[in-house]
This record gives structure tokens, C-alpha cells and sequence, in this order.
């Protein structure tokens, strides 16, 4: 795309608005008419600013980039979302250039839509600007700043007080794929809904009646749906994410999600206690090393874990096995009778880790995509349920993954596979966990796995500046409170360690009597009808304002907590971002613990990342964690460790949990599927306890049938 075309064309239609809605004195517009080009006159100056921005960036960002093949950065992806702001300002200019004469014409709709983009274009506007310093202050190549605690206390700053609510309004996913807007509306509304209803005594049948029935008011209002958001992502406390990102285990929607997927013979939730184990050495078979059960913050606790197959094997039915099963009888499907054939050990075994911020969700949540995977790769999974922070910070979870993976070798024959490959793949804090599991089978001295598949992985878990890392302030799905909450939690900074049950978590308030359900649907009703009695008043006690200039609606929060200093950037004269009413609270992550190379495995030194097996990454290039899998390619790609990196488009963090919403994240999906079958089927002899597969890029032969 041609920046220079682009911008060609915002100006043009920026006139073409102007002379249209400025020419015939007799518009029945008036002030709506005024407030269009007052829009269109602030997007025109916002773009005539930024295309030397642009041009200065597109002169220089492949530098950064892992390699020519591999273009992808944070750099080119500020760009990226900049000028997709920007064609969807042209679109819509010319559609109201065009019709703006028209007798159905929604003269306040169109000024409204415009508004946003405007308050939008000037966000984006500013964190290109910031952009600016972080390329002049960083050494040439380096996407973070590691070194310059002053500039990334500086971002935090800017983030916690620049106004968020035009990205989560009108302009709503406006950089990703036009298929998962809709969806990307549904999260925002019914995070919203349900932070009205949070923290009330409800059962979770309750919140999300009322949740339901308080939504409408925000399907109708984008601006109301903005501001609520922005509240919310800035200031609810971690047990709101957790409590909500967790409604995906509900029995509804993970029923539903079943019935999506691929049907599995075998579908098996696993504890295992808490023994030491023994492994050989990968240096010398004869001798061994002991591994001990999980033992941080609470003593030796269980693991638990699911076993999935699509293909029920060999040693999935014994007695042995079923003995760890958490329930009785075991969950395998009633369509297996016990004169069903069983299929041969499999010489593959995949161990994955999910997802989830180390805050929430277990391996039901990311069930859908891992019965796909077991059916297309033909190949039993092992999911590790491991304990979640801020419960369990580091190292609990870390120790459970590694016990987990040593006993999955140990016990390879129960799982349906003689481990002969024996591959890791994960999502995000899964990612994370991968290469830091494989970090201490190295220190052990135990077996290495054959590869590791990281989508989109966590490796730098700091709040530390990075271009992709700004783009939590328009992305939906992971803004910078959140996330620095979540890696607050994981290193013990939010600490609420407490032994955990025994058993797997559920929605145990679901089973609340009618009489209380009846109550809570006719609360949330009653709140439902009173927003449309009562516009003026919104549900927190914020109250609208037109602002001066006549333009957007903006409501405004009181703050309880005092405003702190901010110090000033480095902005163009004239220039000044939209600030926020109600500032965020964002607590950088200064623990020492975040600095451990088991917590962020990028700034571990390179003797514990030598002897890596191959690392493949696959990342969006509309992340906010890109710069993470870019920067870390890079270190082991300069080291000699095989590694590969794909970016893909378009897509949003988390996108395997989307496999099924559109074509482009099923083929995102089937990226992962691919390197997982390249670790499987490198060639050569499986590999010993002395070998290392080399990485081969170029053989993608089908899998093993049996």
C-alpha cells in the first residue's frame, strides 16, 4: 500500500466534504453541518501532519524486522493501523460526499461516525509520535528499552492518562478483519454488561441475565459502550478478569464449543500426585536425576492435566491410567465398547500449555482447537492445567508444566505414544511456558523435547516500552492495565497464595434457585428500562456532555484517588493528544522476580537458552506482544539456535481461540498445525538422549496414519 495514495486521497475527500456541506446555503443540516467539517477540517490538518510521520518510518522499518523474508514489527504495524484508520475515513468521506443531498441522508449518524475517527486519528497521532522517540532512543535494531527505565515510565504515564473510549466505541476493531468485528463487539458488549453487574451478590446465572438485559442500552450507544470499557480496562481489579475470562469454562459454552469441533474417542481430565520421579540423563542413559513434585509456596500438590485423542490407543483405556482420572467413571466417550479396536502407540506425543495470562482459563477453554489438532496431526495431546496466579505466582506454575512434561516421558505409554517426538506448543503465557520448560530441562540435565510451537508468546513479561506494546492502548483484547495486572500477579506483586482444592474448578453458583433468578431478571430489566428513562444519567453516575465544540458525546468519571504528576512528551507544537477524565492506574512492573530468565526468557543469557530444540513462532502483526517473538527470533537466530518466525495479518492476540470465526484464523490455525508436523517429522533417526534433530524447512510429508 502506498502511503503517499493514501493520503493523496484523505485530502482530497476532506474537500470534497468541505465544498459539499459549505456550498448550498439552504442544507437543513445547520449545526450538524458544522460539526462535519470541523471533523473532516481536524482529520485533514491530523493527516498533512503525519505523512512525513509515515514516510520517516517506511524509510527505516525493515531494519527491524527478524528477516527480509519476515517483514514485521512494531514499527510497520503503528503504520499499519494508522492507515487503516485512515482508508476507513476515506470510505466513509466519500459515501457522505456523495449523499449528503440525499433525502435519507443521517446528517448526526455520519457527523457522529466522523467524530470518532477524528478522536481516533488524533490517538493514533500521538502514539506515532511516541513511536518517533522510541526509534530515535533505542540502539539501531532493538524494538525495546531494556536500558531506559525513564522511557518506559514515560509510556506508562502517557497510557494511563490519554483517552481510550473512541477505540472501543464506533471505531471498534477498525484494524482487524471486517468477519471479526462483530465478534470483537460482542466481547465489549458483554464485558461491559457484565462489569455493571460485577461485584453484586449474584450467581453467575444471575450476572449474566442481567448482563444480558442491560446490554441493549450499549448496542445503541457506542459512545456510552466506549466509556464504560475504557473504565473498565483501566480499573477493575484482577478478579474481574479473571471472573470473566473464565465464563468461557461455563458448561453452556463449552458444550456449545463440543459440538463445533471435532468429535474425540478419548477426552480424559488427569491428577496426578505429587512422587518424585527419575529420568535419565540426556548425557548418559545409565545415570538419572531426580525430579521433584511442585512444591513452591504451598508443599507438594497434584498436577492436573486432560488427555485428548482423537484415536483411542494403545494404554489410554488401562486400569493404570484411569487410576489419575478425576472422575468415576472416566470421561470416554459411551461410543467405545470394549470390543472396539485399539489403535498402535503413536511415536509422537504433543504437550501443550495454555493460554490465559498465568490469571485464567484451563485446557477447556482452548479444548476446540486441540481436538482439530489431535485429529489432523493423528497424535494424542497432553494439556496441563496448571495453578493460576495471582493464587499460585511464580514458580508454581512453571514447576507444575515441568513435572507435568517429565512425567507425560515417564508415562508415554499410558498416553497412547512411545514419545519418540515428543513436541511443546502453547499460546501466549503457554508460549511462555514452552521455552521456559524446556530452559530447565536443560539445567536438569533430562531429555530436551523435540521442538517447540510458540503462538504469539509472552517473553519479556515487563511493561516495558516497545512500538507493538502501544497498541494496548486501541487493542480490545489486551490493553496495558490489564496486562500489567496479570504480570503483576505472576510475579507474586498481587500475591493471594492460598492452597487450592483438589478438585477441577466449576461454576458451582449456577445451580441458584428460580425465585433468586427471577429477582435478578427483573433488576437487570428494571435497569434496562430506567437507561432509556433517564439518559442523561449513565449506570456508574457519570453524566453526558456534548463538548464544546458541539461534536462528540463524552461522559466523564469522578476519580477517587488523586491525580498523579505526568511528565510532559515531547509532543509537536500545537499538538496534544484527547485525555483521558479518569485516569488509569497502571503499576509497572518493577519486581526482581520479572527479571528472572525463567520468567522472561528473553533476557536470559544465551548459556541458558543454548541447546534450545527448534523454535517455531507464530505471531500477529496486530499484537501487542509482536516485538516479544520478534526480538526473541532474533536472539536465538544470532546465537546459531534453529528458530523460525511467521507473522500473520490482520488477526488478533489470542486468534486460536478464533480458529473458527473466520478463514483467516483457521489459516492461522493451520500454520501452527504445520510447524508442529515439521517438529514431528524432521529428518533423521528419532532422536536419543544424546541427539538433536537439525531443523529441516523443507519437508512437510503427511503424518503417520496409525
Amino acid at each position: 500500500m502506498d502511503y503517499k495514495v493514501v493520503f493523496a486521497a484523505l485530502d482530497t475527500v476532506c474537500e470534497d466534504i468541505a465544498s459539499a456541506l459549505c456550498g448550498p446555503p439552504d442544507l437543513p443540516y445547520g449545526d450538524v453541518a458544522e460539526r462535519l467539517v470541523t471533523s473532516m477540517r481536524q482529520i485533514q490538518e491530523h493527516g498533512r501532519a503525519l505523512e512525513p510521520v509515515v514516510g520517516s518510518f517506511t524509510a527505516v522499518y525493515h531494519h527491524y524486522d527478524f528477516d527480509a523474508q519476515t517483514p514485521g514489527n512494531g514499527y510497520r504495524t503503528l503504520v499499519k493501523v494508522l492507515l487503516s484508520c485512515l482508508l476507513h475515513i476515506i470510505h466513509k468521506g466519500r459515501y457522505i460526499a456523495s449523499n449528503c443531498h440525499g433525502a435519507f441522508f443521517r446528517a448526526d449518524h455520519n457527523a457522529a461516525e466522523m467524530e470518532a475517527y477524528c478522536s481516533a486519528l488524533c490517538q493514533l497521532r500521538a502514539l506515532l509520535y511516541l513511536a518517533q522517540r522510541l526509534i530515535n532512543d533505542n540502539d539501531y535494531g532493538q524494538l525495546y528499552s531494556l536500558q531506559d527505565g525513564d522511557l518506559s515510565r514515560s509510556f506508562v504515564q502517557e497510557y494511563s492518562s490519554m483517552h481510550k473510549a473512541c477505540f472501543y466505541g464506533r471505531c471498534l476493531g477498525f484494524q482487524f478483519l471486517p468477519t471479526l468485528r462483530p465478534f470483537l463487539q460482542t466481547v465489549v458488549i458483554s464485558m461491559v454488561s457484565y462489569g455493571e453487574s460485577y461485584g453484586k451478590q449474584q450467581s453467575g446465572m444471575g450476572k449474566a441475565a442481567l448482563s444480558l438485559l442491560t446490554s441493549g442500552k450499549y448496542v445503541i450507544d457506542p459512545e456510552l459502550r466506549g466509556d464504560e470499557f475504557e473504565r473498565i480496562t483501566q480499573n477493575l481489579d484482577l478478579q474481574f478478569w479473571k471472573s470473566f475470562w473464565n465464563l468461557t469454562e461455563s458448561g453452556l459454552i463449552t458444550g456449545l464449543n463440543r459440538i463445533a469441533s471435532n468429535p474425540v474417542q478419548v477426552n480424559l481430565t488427569l491428577t496426578v500426585p505429587p512422587v518424585p520421579l527419575r529420568l535419565p540423563l540426556a548425557s548418559d542413559p545409565n545415570l538419572s536425576a531426580s525430579v521433584s513434585p511442585p512444591l513452591a509456596h504451598w508443599g507438594p500438590g497434584p498436577v492436573h492435566m486432560r488427555l485428548i485423542s482423537h484415536r483411542l490407543r494403545e494404554g489410554q483405556d488401562s486400569e493404570e491410567l484411569q487410576s489419575f482420572s478425576r472422575t468415576d467413571p472416566p470421561p470416554i466417550s459411551l461410543s467405545i465398547a470394549p470390543w472396539a479396536q485399539r489403535g498402535p502407540l503413536s511415536p509422537w506425543l504433543l504437550i501443550h500449555f495454555h493460554g490465559g495470562g498465568f490469571v485464567a482459563q484451563t485446557s477447556k477453554s482452548h479444548e476446540n482447537y486441540l481436538r482439530s489438532w489431535s485429529k489432523v496431526l493423528s497424535v494424542p495431546i497432553l494439556s496441563v492445567d496448571y495453578s493460576l496466579s495471582p493464587e499460585a505466582p511464580f514458580p508454581r506454575a512453571l514447576e507444575e508444566c515441568f513435572y507435568a512434561y517429565c512425567w507425560a516421558l515417564k508415562n508415554c505409554h499410558l498416553l497412547g505414544s512411545t514419545a519418540e517426538r515428543v513436541c511443546l506448543a502453547g499460546d501466549s503465557a503457554g508460549g511462555n511456558l514452552c521455552i521456559t520448560v524446556s530452559m530447565k530441562a536443560i539445567a536438569s540435565g533430562i531429555r530436551v523435547p523435540d521442538g517447540i510451537m510458540a503462538a504469539y508468546p509472552a517473553t519479556l513479561l515487563t511493561t516495558d516500552a516497545s512500538p507493538s506494546r502501544l497498541l494496548t492502548l486501541i487493542d480490545p483484547l489486551l490493553p496495558l492495565g490489564v496486562l500489567a495486572k496479570c504480570l503483576n500477579a505472576y510475579a507474586g506483586a498481587e500475591s493471594q497464595t492460598v492452597q487450592p482444592e483438589m478438585g477441577p474448578t466449576n461454576l458451582s453458583a449456577l445451580g441458584r434457585d428460580t425465585a433468586l433468578l427471577l429477582s435478578d431478571l427483573t433488576q437487570g430489566a428494571a435497569n434496562w428500562i430506567q437507561s432509556f428513562l433517564g439518559p442523561t444519567r449513565n449506570s456508574i453516575g457519570g453524566r453526558s456532555q456534548r463538548s464544546s465544540s458541539g461534536g462528540e458525546t463524552r461522559r466523564t468519571f469522578s476519580c477517587t484517588s488523586a491525580t498523579s504528576c505526568r511528565d510532559p512528551m515531547d509532543y509537536p507544537e500545537g499538538f496534544e493528544p484527547l485525555r483521558s477524565e479518569c485516569l488509569a492506574f497502571v503499576h509497572p512492573t518493577s519486581c526482581p522476580i520479572i527479571k528472572n530468565p525463567f520468567v522472561s526468557p528473553l533476557l536470559a543469557p544465551n548459556n541458558l537458552l543454548r541447546g534450545l530444540p527448534p523454535v517455531h513462532i507464530v505471531a500477529s502483526a496486530l499484537d501487542a506482544l509482536l516485538d516479544d517473538s520478534v526480538m526473541f527470533a532474533k536472539k536465538l537466530r544470532d546465537m546459531g539456535q534453529p528458530v523460525s518466525l511467521t507473522v500473520v495479518e490482520d488477526l488478533p492476540h489470542g486468534f486460536l481461540s478464533l480458529s473458527q470465526l473466520a478463514k483467516e484464523t483457521e489459516v492461522a490455525s493451520n500454520i501452527c498445525v504445520e510447524q508442529i508436523r515439521e517438529i514431528f517429522q524432521q529428518q533423521g533417526p528419532p532422536p536419543g538422549p544424546h541427539k538433536r534433530p537439525k531443523l529441516d524447512r523443507t519437508n512437510h510429508k503427511t503424518g503417520p496414519s496409525g
